[in-house]
């Protein structure tokens, strides 16, 4: 398999990460494509019509995006504990911190356009307002939501890729507002998974 990737993405991390974490990262050949709204690359255009990583590319079947499909395809590809729960409660709460994850990244990137990537005089400055308030209401939300005790899954991964991209792009830190959060992303990112994983580059507009 062939995964089209990109070392500054948090949502290609995550699926890496997955694939670490469930032991078939050996199996992919990560291919790094620098992607933007701005810039078009003709190879990913060709495998996913909104021109966005990760895409994985398989033999002899169509290629899967986004990240959360890679991920649940990946987890139909080990005999280990699956890290999508399978039962009831557990799934819905693994996939709600997924979704917040997702969320969080969305919010984080949308902020970043409007606080470094947007030309300073088109900056819309209740946008960037609004977007900084659900950071800190999200990092006040995980603070007391997030399992740090239970076995590793989606959730965490996701939200572990995402958090570990908003400090590696200097954006609003959750750093104050929630140590227990903290606390657990440190020991997080200590896993083989995210340690054979680092963000690097800058996106290329």
């Amino acid at each position: 398999m062939k995964l089209l990737y990109q070392t500054h993405s948090p949502f290609a991390r995550k699926v890496l990460v997955f694939a670490y974490e469930v032991g078939i990262h050996q199996e992919l050949e990560v291919v790094h494509q620098e992607t933007s709204p701005t810039q078009r690359n003709e190879r990913v255009f060709a495998q996913n019509p909104l021109g966005k990583v990760p895409v994985l590319i398989r033999d002899r079947q169509g290629p899967i995006f986004d990240s959360d499909v890679i991920c649940a395809y990946f987890d139909t590809l080990h005999l280990g504990r699956r890290l999508i729960p399978e039962v009831a409660e557990t799934r819905w709460l693994a996939l709600r911190m997924q979704a917040v994850a997702q969320g969080l990244a969305e919010t984080a990137i949308g902020l970043r356009w409007e606080t470094v990537r947007r030309p300073s005089q088109y900056r819309y400055r209740p946008l960037i307002k609004g977007q900084t308030e659900k950071l800190i209401s999200t990092y006040a939300w995980l603070e007391q939501e997030l399992d740090r005790a239970g076995p590793v899954h989606i959730g965490h991964i996701a939200l572990a890729t995402t958090l570990s991209w908003i400090e590696f792009r200097e954006l609003p830190s959750f750093r104050s507002i929630s140590p227990g959060l903290s606390t657990w992303l440190d020991e997080f990112c200590r896993r083989p998974s995210m340690l054979a994983t680092p963000l690097s580059g800058d996106t290329q507009d």
